[in-house]
């Protein structure tokens, strides 16, 4: 193995964990919009999804470059075909975000969340922001340990989404259909996030040790 295709996979690496930042700055933000009504951060979001799908494309196009001139040994290969799945969760993952904002902006000046709600919400926030930062570094150090902490994440952020659903469908609900039809599409969204985090993990895990890792599911 070259020194200079050395570089190159370790360039792919640092993509694909600047990309886990940016779809983790993207939610953070949109908590933050969605709990303030604030349409500039929203905006941001929206917008900000472009350089996400272009570094997606551009990475995606380097590893094809990659497994054609290269010639990568099997355990290289499946590294490169981790990187290209691992890339389009975590484009998947900017675009629930993006979703978010837009149903935030559908909505404004009107804050799209009721006042009680407001703490679910945060608190999903705070799981996303979490479970993004833990793939990232699994991403980052390759290091498969970390996925119990990220599956219990997710585990929490699906008990959330349960709870919402159930707030909305019940007869104490005041605030109405469209009110419970944002709720569940917005709880829906953070829930599909973690879901592909998962999936990031799991295409690492596997990438690292040739075996798919049954302690998380493959959406």
């Amino acid at each position: 193995m070259t020194s200079a295709y050395q570089e190159e996979l370790g360039i792919l690496n640092h993509q694909l964990v600047e990309i886990a930042n940016l779809v983790g700055t993207a939610m953070n933000r949109d908590t933050k919009a969605l709990l303030t009504a604030d349409l500039t951060r929203a905006e941001s979001v929206i917008q900000d999804d472009d350089r996400i799908d272009a570094m997606t494309s551009a990475l995606e196009e380097r590893c094809f470059d990659l497994i054609e001139q290269q010639q990568p040994s099997d355990r290289d290969l499946r590294y490169l075909i981790g990187a290209l799945r691992i890339a389009a969760s975590l484009e998947r993952m900017g675009d629930l975000a993006r979703h978010v904002a837009k149903q935030m902006r559908l909505r404004y000046p009107r804050l799209t969340v009721p006042d009680e709600l407001h703490s679910t919400f945060t608190l999903m926030g705070s799981i996303a922001e979490a479970i993004v930062s833990k793939t990232g570094e699994v991403i980052r150090t390759q290091d498969v340990t970390l996925a119990a902490d990220i599956s219990v994440s997710d585990e929490e952020m699906d008990r959330l989404h349960r709870e919402l659903f159930s707030i909305v469908m019940s007869n104490d609900w005041t605030h109405g259909v469209e009110a419970a039809i944002d709720v569940t599409l917005l709880s829906r969204y953070y829930e599909r996030y973690a879901d592909h985090a998962v999936s990031v993990t799991r295409r690492v895990i596997s990438s690292v040790t040739g075996e798919p890792y049954a302690g998380i599911a493959l959406d």
